[in-house]
């Protein structure tokens, strides 16, 4: 199995929890302030990414088989490689999102055991 199959495979599996939650997103009207920060957040991944990959590489730490790789690279690192940080980018958001506490409607008062509702005086 070449390592772009194993990319498009990981990719195509951590879409769908990002779906769910950009639809989330959507409903609440920040999709779009999500995907410019993820964006931001992926363009540096990458690029650290790209050098320490390059440097471990250089290094002898690890080797890729040739034959399993496209061919393309950023410095040493191979195109392949920098699937890892876009789905990272993909998943923990998605997994904050869709685990984290659940949201109440816009103008709802929050309740809880140690919400004490301030008194008013006439």
């Amino acid at each position: 199995m070449s390592y772009l199959v194993l990319d498009v495979v990981a990719l195509a599996v951590l879409a769908v929890p990002f779906a769910v939650a950009a639809r989330r997103w959507a409903r609440r009207g920040i999709l779009g302030r999500r995907l410019a920060a993820l964006g931001i957040a992926a363009l540096a991944l990458l690029m650290v990414t790209a050098v320490f990959d390059s440097l471990m590489i250089a290094a002898g730490l690890f080797t890729y088989d040739a034959s399993a790789l496209l061919g393309l690279h950023v410095g040493r690192a191979p195109v392949e490689d920098l699937a890892y940080p876009v789905g990272a980018v993909l998943l923990l958001p998605s997994v904050w999102e869709l685990l984290g506490p659940a949201r109440a409607p816009a103008g709802a008062v929050a309740v809880s055991e140690n919400h004490r509702p301030a008194r008013r005086t006439p």
